[in-house]
């Protein structure tokens, strides 16, 4: 457990450093997917979600636990029969959903002016999963 704990704060710290640098329209870059240690048929991905201003993800849903942390940006975060959250710098957010039934579809709006909005996030799922799937 204390492995696994080390291994997603460097992964955070990480995320930070290189995070920093990316700008561009709505994208999902992976940064890291590996088995989750210890924990047969599980594997974690941390990827950086980079909004654009003005640009919405689209209702969708993550197949497993999702782990969000914002890193520059603001913006809001719809989540299905729920209020509206505020997204800024140093908000964490946390969802979890049966890739089979999905309880959580949600969608991400970058409200800034001029920056757009950067998403550390940390998806823990079944072995071979996609990142999201859209909501139908």
């Amino acid at each position: 457990m204390k492995q696994t704990l080390r291994m997603l704060v460097s992964i955070v710290v990480l995320g930070i450093v290189v995070g920093l640098a990316y700008a561009d329209d709505l994208t999902r870059t992976v940064l890291m997917k590996k088995d989750l240690e210890g924990v047969a048929g599980k594997e974690v991905t941390v990827f950086m979600a980079q909004y654009k201003p003005g640009a919405k993800s689209g209702k969708h849903y993550h197949p497993g636990q999702e782990f969000i942390y914002v890193l520059s940006g603001n913006g809001k975060m719809e989540e299905s029969g729920k209020p509206a959250v505020e997204m800024k710098p140093g908000t964490i957010l946390y969802f979890q959903s049966d890739p089979k039934s999905p309880s959580y579809v949600h969608e991400a709006t970058d409200l800034g002016g001029t920056e757009g909005m950067k998403l550390l996030v940390i998806l823990i799922t079944e072995k071979g999963q996609p990142l999201a799937y859209p909501a139908k």
